[in-house]
């Protein structure tokens, strides 16, 4: 195999060399999870366990939404009360 990748062929290589990589990648952190449960399954508290990773999922997810889900107040309405408590704190 040739690591020349100007030529339509090397490219053509290189994204099924990606590719394999990648499906390789999956297979393995698929296997390491079975694997895993596997282990879960024969403990006793696995009840416990399965709780406990519902809530810091819940958690997860809300931490993800509060981060991307919420919108900014805009910039001028900021504006608008910074200037607002001024004339205020002015007045008084």
């Amino acid at each position: 195999m040739t690591r020349d990748v100007g030529r339509r062929g090397g490219l053509d290589e290189q994204a099924v060399l990606l590719v394999a990589g990648l499906a390789d990648l999956a297979v393995t952190t698929l296997g390491s999870a079975v694997v895993a449960v596997r282990g879960l399954l024969r403990r006793s508290d696995a009840a416990e366990l399965a709780a406990q990773a519902e809530q810091d999922l819940a958690a997860r997810g809300r931490l993800v939404l509060d981060r991307y889900a919420a919108v900014p107040p805009a910039h001028l309405e900021v504006l608008a009360r910074h200037a607002l408590a001024r004339k205020t704190a002015a007045d008084d």
